[in-house]
């Protein structure tokens, strides 16, 4: 039978412009990214109507974000951060995440140790009650290292996680002590041993998995902060040369560039999903109110294309005071000449790595080769 191959492309991309038709392929493993959630407050029950959000996470089989707020439990872990920049919330926060389709998140962070050493093992605790998958932190570095996977009915996805950078002296996970999988540099600026540690979690979950994410949480950071680090490309393609299908960061709440390695993608920076920061307006540039969700399909552990959505975050809460933090940076879907601007804005950074995306109406696709 002939097929009418330009005319079959031509409704692929028509769907995927529209979105929903993401599912064109059944037999597609399709993962959702989002930027790190530093939420520290419940937003389910104000006025904010994420449907659009909720509707473009779940058409996926992995909803992915970075869960940046130490979790309160039964220890009650005492703060080891001053008041601005402490980061904890009730395990209702987690139930909020999932509520929007997220089933996957790293906990690899520099905020994870605000609760100290109790609050990280509240946390893997909240999330294993929720059935929420986790990598980043355990209760040994072994555990902080290796893979977590999600079975999913397209196959399973692991997550290896780590972070670099303001992890706080005993936040870092050892043969004995629960913690953070931490990447450290040296005098000269270079990972240590610690990567070698790393890509042998993602070589041995690559032998179990359809797919493996790399996730980074960087705080090493460049200046000005929107500066992709040279090292941090590096790790990415490891990353990648060791079986990860797909490298994905955080740390700096900004959008970063991205790029191919062997076939297979590196968001350097999504910016933030949920930012509720309690520091002053003026003190983050308007553009730490930008990210973006990136619905990414692979075929048979292959990368196929990544639909990029724009994404805002409202600087102020609902009553629009300053001093509105719990109902601060929530997010929704960016349109028109606001979903433009942040596209042109990633097309900018994209310069630097020499990446190309199509755009797709208020969205844009970065296909395969």
């Amino acid at each position: 039978m002939l097929v009418d191959r330009r005319g079959l492309l031509a409704s692929v991309f028509a769907g995927l412009a529209a979105g929903p038709v993401l599912a064109a392929y059944p037999d597609d493993l399709r993962i959702c990214l989002l930027g790190q959630s530093l939420i520290e407050h419940d937003l389910r029950g104000i006025k904010w109507k994420p449907d659009d959000l909720r509707e473009l996470i779940a058409r996926n089989h992995v909803g992915f974000t970075d869960l940046e707020t130490a979790v309160k439990g039964n220890r009650i872990g005492r703060p080891t951060r001053d008041t601005n920049v402490l980061h904890v919330a009730e395990p209702a926060v987690i139930d909020c995440l999932k509520s929007l389709g997220v089933t996957m998140a790293t906990t690899a962070n520099n905020h994870a140790y605000d609760l100290g050493t109790d609050g990280i093992l509240d946390a893997i605790d909240a999330l294993d009650a929720r059935g929420i998958v986790h990598a980043g932190t355990g209760r040994t570095l072994a555990e902080a290292t290796q893979a977590a996977v999600q079975a999913t009915t397209h196959g399973r996805v692991a997550l290896v996680a780590m972070a670099s950078g303001a992890i706080k002296a005993g936040a870092a996970a050892t043969a004995t002590r629960a913690g953070v999988n931490e990447l450290r540099r040296d005098g000269a600026g270079l990972l240590r041993d610690d990567v070698e540690r790393t890509l042998a979690a993602i070589r041995t979950a690559r032998a179990g998995a359809e797919l493996v994410i790399a996730c980074h949480h960087n705080h090493y950071w460049e200046t000005p902060a929107s500066v992709t680090p040279g090292w941090q490309r590096d790790l990415a393609r490891a990353c990648i040369e060791a079986g990860a299908g797909v490298f994905v960061a955080h740390g700096p709440p900004l959008l970063h560039g991205m790029e191919m390695h062997h076939g297979a993608p590196a968001f350097y920076d999504l910016g933030s999903f949920i930012f509720q920061t309690r520091k002053a307006d003026d003190f983050y540039p308007a553009t730490a109110w930008e990210s973006l969700a990136v619905e990414c399909r692979f075929r048979s552990g292959k990368f196929v294309d990544a639909l990029l959505t724009p994404i805002v975050l409202a600087p102020r809460g609902v009553s629009g005071l300053p001093d509105d933090f719990a109902t601060r940076g929530r997010p929704r879907r960016a349109r028109g000449a606001e979903a433009s601007a942040i596209l042109n804005r990633i097309d900018g950074l994209n310069l630097t790595f020499g990446t190309k995306l199509r755009r797709q109406g208020e969205q844009a696709l970065w296909a395969a080769g």
